[in-house]
């Protein structure tokens, strides 16, 4: 199932992260262990952050996903599914269906 992961990062955490000389391949790795299918980088509310699209086979990749921002970037993460198009052309009918009953 695919997977939009917003990672976002406090202000003082993103501080002291661009500060350190082992940043970049200190994020190197922990995207390299996760392997999204696609990585984007913005500011968010004035937060650095990150949009990463992951595959998850099996909820308990959750924790595998999440705890190194957690642990290393004090990051806030949400992980939310997603569809792409061929996914919505394959539920379009369970929505129509529902639109009718409800």
């Amino acid at each position: 199932m695919l997977f939009l992961m917003r990672v976002t990062i406090p202000v003082e955490a993103g501080n002291a992260m661009v500060r350190d000389p082992n940043f970049a391949k200190q994020l190197d790795q922990i995207l390299s262990d996760i392997k999204p299918e696609a990585a984007y980088f913005t500011a968010e509310r004035g937060q650095r952050a990150m949009y990463l699209f992951v595959q998850m086979k099996d909820s308990s990749q959750l924790p595998s996903l999440t705890e190194p921002f957690w642990l290393s970037l004090k990051a806030d993460v949400e992980c939310i599914p997603v569809m792409t198009q061929k996914d919505m052309k394959k539920a379009a009918a369970s929505i129509e269906k529902a639109a009718r009953k409800y």
